[in-house]
C-alpha cells in the first residue's frame, strides 16, 4: 500500500505541529510504502523570502529525520525536486471546473486572513491533487481541514478516468486523523505561531522553561483546590505523562496544597525528557548537512522514478504520446 503525506516548511516546528501532524505521519512508515514530501511549492503562496524558504525546507527535513523518519523504510523528498508534479497539475486543470475551486474553503479562509488572492493560492487544490496522484497513492492521511482537498483530488482523478480511460489515475482513499492531538498554547488557545503562544520542539533549556512558567492559570492560592476542567497545564501534561501520572496530578489539583509552579515544572521536566533523543539527533544532523541533502536527493530520485511511470501513463491516455 502506497501512503502519501506532506508538510509545509512554514517555520520552526512547535509541539502542536509534532503531536498534531508529524508524530501521526511518522507512524505511517511501519504501515506501508510511505512517501513524505516537503511542500515547498505550496509554501510559496505565503512566503516571499527565498532565504527563509530555503532554511525552512532544510529545517523540516532535519526535523523529520531527528524525530524518527528512517530513510531505509520511507521516502522523503522536496516537492520542487519533482518537476513532473507541475505537468500533472496542468493536466488536472483541464478537467477542473472553476466552481470546484471557488467552493474550496481554504482559499476563502486565507484570503479573509489577508493573503494575496493570487492564482497559486486559488489553484492550490489542483497542485495538491497532483502531489497525491503522481505517485499512485492508495491512502492519504490528513487533518480535517484538508479533507475537502482530498475530495477534490478524487473528483479530478475520476474525471480523468471517465474521459480518458479507467485506470489512468489511481483513486486514493482519505484517512482523517480524528484523534490528532489538540494541543493548547501557553494561553489556552490552539497552539499557533501566529498567536505567539507556542512551545518549540527544540530550544535552549532556560528560555523554554520560562515559557512553561508563563502557562496561563487562574489566581488560586497554593493551599486552594485548583480547577481541572479546561486546565492548560493538565492538557499539556497528558501529551507526555502516562494515565497514572495524569490522575495523580488531577488529584493534587483537587486537593490543594500544591502551587501551579510545581505543576508547570512537572510538565516541563517530562517535555524536556521526551524530546531529549530528538534534540541530540538534530544537533548531530545540523553538523552533517551533507547527509541530510543526500537523503533528500535519494528520495527525489525514487519519487521521480515512480512519478515518471504515472505521467507516461497519463500522457498516453490523454493523447500526448504514443
Amino acid at each position: 500500500m502506497r501512503i502519501l503525506t506532506g508538510l509545509q516548511p512554514s517555520g520552526k516546528l512547535h509541539i502542536g505541529n509534532y503531536f498534531g501532524a508529524m508524530q501521526p505521519a511518522l507512524k505511517l512508515q511501519d504501515q506501508g510504502d510511505a512517501f513524505y514530501f516537503l511542500a515547498d511549492y505550496h509554501a510559496m503562496t505565503s512566503m516571499e523570502s527565498a532565504a527563509q524558504l530555503r532554511e525552512n525546507i532544510q529545517d523540516l527535513a532535519i526535523d523529520f529525520l531527528a524525530c524518527g523518519l528512517d530513510p531505509q523504510k520511507a521516502t522523503i523528498f522536496r516537492q520542487s525536486a519533482i518537476p513532473e508534479v507541475n505537468e500533472l497539475a496542468w493536466f488536472l486543470s483541464t478537467v477542473c471546473p472553476m466552481g470546484l475551486l471557488q467552493r474550496c474553503h481554504s482559499y476563502k479562509d486565507k484570503v479573509a486572513k489577508g493573503l494575496s488572492a493570487n492564482h497559486a493560492l486559488f489553484a492550490y487544490p489542483a497542485l495538491m491533487a497532483a502531489d497525491i496522484l503522481l505517485y499512485d497513492a492508495n491512502l492519504v492521511p490528513v487533518g480535517k481541514d484538508q479533507k475537502q482537498h482530498v475530495e477534490v483530488t478524487r473528483d479530478l482523478a475520476n474525471s480523468v478516468n471517465e474521459r480518458f480511460g479507467e485506470g489512468s489515475l489511481v483513486i486514493p482513499e482519505v484517512q482523517i486523523r480524528e484523534n490528532a492531538a489538540a494541543v493548547p498554547g501557553i494561553d489556552g488557545q490552539k497552539m499557533s505561531k501566529s498567536y505567539n503562544n507556542s512551545i518549540p520542539l527544540y530550544g535552549a533549556q532556560k528560555p523554554t522553561r520560562k515559557l512553561f512558567m508563563k502557562i496561563v492559570t487562574d489566581s488560586a492560592e497554593l493551599e486552594d483546590p485548583k480547577p481541572t476542567e479546561g486546565s492548560t497545564v493538565i492538557a499539556l501534561y497528558k501529551l507526555f505523562a502516562d494515565e497514572a501520572a495524569v490522575q495523580t496530578m488531577i488529584q493534587e489539583h483537587e486537593a490543594g496544597g500544591v502551587g501551579y509552579g510545581h505543576f508547570k515544572q512537572q510538565v516541563f521536566d517530562l517535555y524536556w525528557e521526551h524530546f531529549s533523543e530528538a534534540r541530540a539527533k538534530r544537533e548531530e544532523l545540523e553538523n552533517n548537512l551533507d547527509y541530510v541533502h543526500e537523503v533528500l536527493a535519494k528520495g527525489a530520485q525514487k519519487a521521480r522514478e515512480e512519478s515518471s511511470k504515472v505521467l507516461d501513463r497519463v500522457r498516453r491516455a490523454m493523447g500526448l504520446s504514443w
